[in-house]
């Protein structure tokens, strides 16, 4: 074990005194969709758990993060810029990538925002579906102090029937803040 596995290991276990509950196998190629998101936390719980485990993964956040200097770490922590105002075909790009790739992972809060909000962002259902990889959902829960991953999803193209299964499965976690979690 590295000296940065330990100390992020210790300071995400020991001292913060989350568990893991992992019970799906992680493969070469997913989208790691990762809810409740309500408090920037929870992405340095995420980076504490990559660099704790060894899970390496790149994540999207939205431009204004990509400032100098902090965009140069953003992007050594995996980050990708979104530029929002843009119309990029972003989920074309981000699957033909990820269909090229030999290793793959994308982790992605499908709340799109830390603030309340019922209507989910889709697209990381669509990288998935583009690129024939499954999504892994991984839930946040504050209440238990645990990262569980219990359930993969493999997109078949009924959006609106999966949504409400991968919500489903999320609702049994804590949130940060959870009256800005809404499912």
């Amino acid at each position: 074990m590295s000296i940065l596995q330990s100390i992020c290991h210790k300071i995400l276990f020991d001292w913060a005194g989350f568990r893991v509950d992992i019970g799906v196998e992680l493969p070469r190629k997913c989208i790691i969709a990762l809810a409740p998101h309500t408090s920037n936390w929870d992405f340095i719980i995420g980076v504490l758990y990559s660099r704790a485990t060894g899970v390496r993964s790149l994540f999207l956040m939205k431009k204004e993060w990509f400032f100098w200097p902090v965009g140069i770490l953003m992007r050594r922590l995996g980050g990708i810029p979104v530029y929002r105002n843009h119309r990029l075909h972003t989920t074309d790009i981000i699957a033909g990538h990820a269909r090229k790739a030999d290793v793959f992972r994308l982790c992605i809060t499908p709340e799109g925002t830390r603030k309340a909000n019922a209507e989910w962002k889709r697209g990381f259902y669509y990288i998935a579906l583009k690129a024939r990889i499954p999504i892994l959902l991984y839930g946040l829960d504050y209440g238990q102090r645990r990262i569980v991953c219990n359930k993969t999803i493999y997109p078949d193209g009924d959006v609106e029937r999966q949504m409400d299964e991968i919500k489903e499965y999320f609702k049994g976690f804590t949130a940060r803040h959870p009256r800005k979690f809404i499912v």
